[in-house]
């Protein structure tokens, strides 16, 4: 099984699909998989990035979003460049 990388804080913002991108692909996926079930952004913080919530929720909450953002950029758009790629 392969680990995930580490998780910034914010993805790197990019007109272009990035090194990051392209390792939490993954991660994106479980990100728009739970947004599309309604699942609880505390429940995703805890199972996708393994943070607890409560620790510092603010934080939490913005690094959900963050992520949530970039995985919709690579479902509109970036995923466009990974085809290409080939």
């Amino acid at each position: 099984m392969t680990e995930t990388p580490a998780f910034q804080d914010v993805p790197p913002q990019s007109e272009h699909v990035t090194d990051y991108d392209e390792a939490h692909f993954v991660t994106y996926l479980r990100l728009l998989d739970a947004a599309a079930e309604g699942a609880d952004w505390r429940g995703v913080v805890r199972l996708v990035f393994g943070l607890d919530p409560a620790d510092d929720p603010d934080a939490a909450r913005a690094m959900h979003a963050a992520h949530l953002e970039r995985a919709r950029w690579m479902a509109r758009s970036g995923y466009r460049q990974l085809i290409a790629k080939d």
